[in-house]
């Protein structure tokens, strides 16, 4: 007689598992994971939910770059960064709009830090730049004001000799020096300071004295500014403990610098009091290239082979200490800044295959980085932009490939799932403020600037309403030719093709919403793999499948038949074009057949339509023949 199993999936808390651990049955994972899981997000609570769709908000004129803004909880903002141009957004509207001198090349290695009402944002081509806004409507964009900038010996060994010591002079050196882009860079000669205003030569510069010099004898006494467009700009920023920290430089990869206590412009290290500049470097035995600094429990260090952590309370140039914690190592193609989830400093892996969370231990009295991706590395690939969506607890990771990785996160409960977001287009860049989390997304050739949105359940969607019905529905006009999917009086219509902007109904309706369709998947994994048989298993029947659901007014299963609709209501009560009334509860479903494929699922949830669906947990009655 055939043994007779049930299996009840309460929760998909480990997400989608990579298919290298499909001869691991072993594994906790195997219990709560599942096989596929595309466009739906994994509630901290177990259960598994069709992602929210995505309002469009506008169209750029190229890729971009996102940064939050938050000057308090009533002022937020997002600024998007495009070739030429900052716009900044206030509540889905276009507020400003600024030319900018950075181009689409440099977008990738922009790095940002916020303080108070003032945006830096860095690039090793380009002098930092100062963001700064006065009104919702009144922003400005200017460079960084360096008022005791920092110095460096770039030329040891190399000789100068000015012609005087006060006004226009000229300045010879010994050696190769001087560039045509030290124009503008300061020079310090024996105790005077310098400006050049020309160069004749890598051997001879014309400089105004700003501040006069001991001499006219040859000297080995000289430094120069340490960033300029000769040397290269700060790559990274940050603030911690009232100081402004800048992190690598082009020409001085390893170094730091912390500014003076409360002047945020003065990296001067003057005599070595605990308010002044301090200067140092990451001095190992790899390359240790600075990608990023990070303000948590202490200065957070990211460089392109390992994770560093500089102590001293206060920082003070006497009590500060330098220490390597792992050799995990970050992008160098790119700025992907890390993000605080919970007190840990979540960061992507320079491989471009790894997520690691870096957190300090009071018992080890140091900083770990656990690999939040080892189950899910086929969906953690290249990943180019991320950001933290605190409310719902996801971080999402946009990939090289054009989809997003979004990860559920909540440690206090053993929640770490993966999801994968797709759409008809690739995603660029994402960015979040104030729990709203926005994205850039390629279609047909343009960019488009989208927020998440769960009233949708459309793509690139817009949604309105009427005092009274109308047949004709406009503002469609980044869809034009395109055939989307409607949603008319909260029931689906059906699809219509956009012409002039517009969209046509038949019966009117009092509110619309229209976009592009996407479709979620949730397949579990076979159930030969969690009790360790293989293709060679037994035959296995699947009598039934209970779905226990919430607030889900639709629901499509293959059971081993092909895609089958879930009626919820009964037809004589239907009602032609009323909306689908949400269902909460258990739907159990009859299946037939033998299945003899020990990798085949049990049942797939698929669907398109644009409704809500949430799927708490699955229970299954099988038997298998001896």
């Amino acid at each position: 007689m055939p043994a007779a199993t049930r299996r009840t999936k309460a929760s998909f808390t480990a997400g989608e598992l990579a298919p290298e651990l499909y001869g691991r049955g072993d594994l906790r994972a195997f219990e709560n994971g599942a096989r596929r899981l595309r466009n739906v997000v994994i509630q901290p609570t177990g259960g598994v939910a069709r992602r929210p769709g995505l309002r469009h908000i506008a169209t750029l004129p190229g890729a971009a770059r996102l940064i939050p803004f938050e000057f308090n909880t009533e002022q937020t903002y997002l600024v998007v960064l495009t070739a030429g141009r900052m716009q900044v957004f206030r509540e889905d509207a276009e507020v400003a709009s600024l030319a900018a001198p950075w181009t689409a090349a440099m977008l990738p290695q922009l790095a940002f830090t916020q303080n108070a009402d003032t945006l830096l944002l860095f690039h090793p081509e380009m002098a930092p730049k100062r963001i700064t806004r006065t009104s919702h409507v009144d922003w400005t964009l200017a460079d960084f004001a360096f008022t005791r900038e920092p110095f460096h010996l770039f030329a040891p060994g190399v000789a100068i000799q000015p012609s005087g010591t006060a006004g226009t002079i000229t300045l010879n050196s010994t050696g190769p020096v001087f560039r045509v882009e030290h124009v503008g860079a300061r020079w310090r000669i024996a105790g005077g300071l310098v400006r050049i205003v020309a160069v004749a030569g890598t051997g001879q510069a014309t400089a105004v004295v700003e501040q006069q010099l001991a001499d006219t004898n040859l000297t080995e006494d000289h430094t120069e500014s340490a960033f300029s467009n000769a040397r290269g700009w700060p790559v990274s920023g940050c603030f911690h403990q009232a100081r402004l920290v800048l992190g690598g430089a082009r020409d001085l990869p390893n170094r730091l610098w912390l500014s003076r206590t409360g002047d945020l412009g003065d990296f001067d290290p003057g005599t070595g009091l605990d308010d002044e500049g301090i200067e140092f470097a990451l001095l190992s035995d790899q390359v240790n290239a600075i990608r990023g600094v990070f303000s948590g429990r202490h200065l957070q260090v990211f460089t392109s082979g390992a994770e560093w952590m500089v102590t001293g309370d206060p920082l003070t140039p006497a009590s500060i200490q330098l220490s390597r914690q792992t050799r995990i190592g970050s992008p160098v193609d790119r700025m992907v800044p890390p993000v605080d989830v919970d007190g840990s400093t979540v960061f992507v892996a320079r491989s471009g295959r790894a997520v690691h969370e870096f957190a300090y231990t009071d018992v080890g009295d140091a900083y770990q980085a656990n690999d939040l991706a080892l189950v899910a590395r086929h969906i953690v690939q290249a990943p180019v932009s991320m950001a933290y969506d605190q409310a719902e607890r996801l971080l999402h990771l946009v990939m090289a490939d054009g989809a997003i990785g979004t990860l559920t996160l909540y440690r206090a409960e053993q929640v770490i799932a993966w999801t994968r977001q797709e759409t008809q287009g690739a995603f660029r860049a994402v960015g979040e403020i104030d729990g709203r989390v926005f994205a850039v997304v390629e279609r047909d050739g343009t960019h488009r600037l989208e927020r998440f949105d769960a009233t949708l359940g459309l793509d690139a969607a817009l949604s309105g309403t009427a005092a009274a019905p109308q047949d004709s529905w406009a503002g469609l006009d980044h869809l034009e030719g395109r055939e989307v999917a409607v949603l008319a009086d909260g029931a689906p219509r059906g699809s219509a093709v956009v012409a002039e902007g517009r969209v046509l109904l038949d019966p009117p309706a009092t509110s619309v919403g229209a976009g592009l369709v996407y479709a979620h998947v949730i397949e579990p994994l076979p159930p030969q793999l969690s009790i360790g048989a293989g293709a060679g298993a037994a035959p296995l029947r699947l009598v039934s499948a209970t779905f226990r659901l919430l607030a889900t007014p639709a629901l499509s299963v293959d059971l081993g038949r092909g895609l089958q609709p879930v009626p919820f209501r009964r037809l004589d009560t239907a009602v032609l074009d009323a909306p689908p009334v949400p269902f909460t509860g258990d739907v159990t479903l009859r299946a037939l057949g033998w299945r003899r494929d020990a990798l085949a699922p049990l049942w797939r949830v698929e669907g398109d339509t644009p409704l809500p669906l949430t799927l708490l947990s699955v229970t299954t009655d099988t038997r298998m023949n001896d």
